[in-house]
C-alpha cells in the first residue's frame, strides 16, 4: 500500500475513534506545519552561536526563541531543546549528573515508574549503573516514609522523581528533603505533567529537582521532543556536553520550530484552560467509572490519568485493551501496583484525557464514555456506532 494511503487511514483511525492513552496529544496546525517544513532538511550541530556547519542564522534565531519560551513558562534559568525525545534526554542528564556505577533511585515500572529510571538488566539506567528501585505500597501510593528508609540505607547518588501511571499529585518537596538528608542530587521527570505544572495545577518541581527533563508532547501538545531544565549554571554546562556530543550529533531543527510554537501556544489563557478541563475530566471519569464497579489504583485520580485494576472483571489489560479498539476506545493495557501478571499480558489499563479534551469534549461526555467502556467489557457489547457518533460532535483538531 502507498505510504500516503497508510498516512490517510492513520488520519481516518484517528478521526473516528477515541484517544484515550494518556501520552497521545493532538498538536495544532502550526505545529504540526513546523515539523513538516523545510527545516527536516537543515544540520545544525552545536549550539546557537556555535555551529559546526555553516547556514544557521535562521536556525540560531528559533533555537533561541524556542529556550526563551521554555524558560520563561518553566521560571528557570536554562534550557536544552535538543534531546530527541525523552529517554535519550533523561539518558543525557544522568549522564550529566553522575558517573557510570554510581548508584541511582527511581520508581519501579510496575509502580508507575518509567524504563529509563533505573529498570535493572534491559535499560542503560540499569546496566551502566547501580540502580535501586522504590516502589508504591498496597494502595498504590508512593510511600514516602517507606522511599525515606530506603534513600537512608542505600545513599544513592541521584534520585529521580518523575511517573508515567501515577495518578496522583508528587511531592517533590518531601522528594527534595530526603535527598538532601544523604547529599543525593534530584532528577524530575514530568514528561506526563508538564502541561499541568505550567498550567498551575500541578506543583512545579523548580526549586526542589536540580535537573528537570519532560517531553514536549503529551499535555504540552507539541510535537515528540525533549527539553532538559535547570537553574545550576554548572549542571546546564554538563547537560549541555551530555547533549551533544554526548549522545547525540545534530538536533532536528524541524522539531525544535515546532516546540517554539508549542511553548508560545502554552503561555496562553485558552491552554491553561484547557489543562483544567483535562484534569476535571479525568476526575469524571475515574468518578463513573468507580460507580460502574471499576476498581482504580489510588481509588481515582489528581492529574490526567487513571489506572484500572480489572481483575475483578475477569479480563485481562491485554484483553481489554484489544475489545475496547474494536470498539474504537483506544487504551493501553498496563501493569497495576504488584502485578502478578507479567508485562505482555498485564492486570490494567491505563486511561487518560488529553486527547478528548483537545477535541472540546468535557464532563457530559465523560460520564458517556464511561459508559461505553462499561458496555464493551462488562456487557461484552461493541459500541462503535455510538462511538463514530461522539467523534463526529467533536471533529479531531
Amino acid at each position: 500500500m502507498d505510504i500516503q494511503d497508510l498516512i490517510a487511514l492513520e488520519q481516518k483511525r484517528q478521526e473516528e475513534t477515541l484517544t484515550l492513552i494518556p501520552s497521545e496529544n493532538y498538536a495544532s496546525a502550526a505545529v504540526r506545519s513546523a515539523e513538516g517544513s523545510v527545516l527536516s532538511a537543515k544540520y545544525s550541530e552545536g549550539y546557537p552561536g556555535k555551529r559546526y556547519y555553516q547556514g544557521n542564522k535562521y536556525i540560531d534565531e528559533l533555537e533561541t526563541q524556542a529556550i526563551e519560551s521554555a524558560k520563561k513558562l518553566f521560571g528557570v534559568s536554562y534550557a536544552n531543546v535538543q534531546p530527541y525525545s525523552g529517554s535519550p534526554a533523561n539518558a543525557a542528564a544522568i549522564m550529566a549528573l553522575v558517573n557510570p556505577g554510581d548508584k541511582i533511585m527511581g520508581l519501579k515500572l510496575t509502580g508507575g515508574g518509567h524504563l529509563t529510571h533505573g529498570h535493572p538488566n534491559i535499560t542503560f539506567s540499569g546496566k551502566f549503573f547501580n540502580s535501586i528501585q522504590y516502589d508504591v505500597n498496597t494502595d498504590g501510593f508512593i510511600d514516602y516514609e517507606e522511599l525515606e528508609k530506603l534513600a537512608l540505607a542505600e545513599k544513592p547518588n541521584l534520585m529521580i522523581i518523575g511517573t508515567t501511571a501515577y495518578p496522583r499529585i508528587l511531592d517533590f518537596a518531601r522528594f527534595s528533603a530526603i535527598a538532601k538528608k544523604i547529599g543525593a542530587l534530584v532528577l524530575a521527570d514530568i514528561s506526563h505533567i508538564a502541561g499541568l505544572v505550567v498550567a498551575g495545577v500541578h506543583p512545579s518541581p523548580v526549586g526542589f529537582a536540580d535537573v528537570i527533563m519532560t517531553t514536549t508532547h503529551k499535555t504540552l501538545r507539541g510535537p515528540r521532543g525533549a527539553m532538559l531544565l535547570t537553574n545550576d549554571a554548572e549542571i546546564a554546562k554538563k547537560i549541555d556536553r551530555a547533549v551533544f556530543p554526548g549522545l547525540q550529533g545534530g538536533p532536528h531543527d524541524n522539531t525544535t520550530a515546532a516546540i517554539a510554537i508549542a511553548l508560545r501556544e502554552a503561555q496562553g489563557k485558552p491552554f491553561k484552560q484547557y489543562v483544567k478541563q483535562i484534569v476535571k475530566n479525568a476526575k469524571v471519569l475515574s468518578e463513573e467509572l468507580i460507580k460502574l464497579g471499576f476498581n482504580l489504583t489510588t481509588d481515582g485520580t489528581d492529574n490526567h490519568l487513571m489506572v484500572v485494576d480489572l481483575r475483578n472483571k475477569n479480563i485481562s489489560g491485554k484483553e481489554a485493551a484489544i475489545a475496547l479498539e474494536e470498539s474504537g476506545i483506544v487504551v493501553n493495557y498496563n501493569a497495576i501496583p504488584h502485578d502478578p501478571n507479567p508485562p505482555m499480558n498485564p492486570s490494567g489499563i491505563r486511561i487518560g484525557t488529553p486527547a478528548l479534551t483537545t477535541r472540546g469534549m468535557k464532563e457530559p461526555e465523560m460520564r458517556q464514555i464511561a459508559v461505553l467502556i462499561n458496555e464493551v467489557l462488562a456487557n461484552k457489547n461493541n459500541v462503535m456506532v455510538e462511538v463514530k457518533k461522539l467523534c463526529l460532535r467533536f471533529p479531531m483538531p
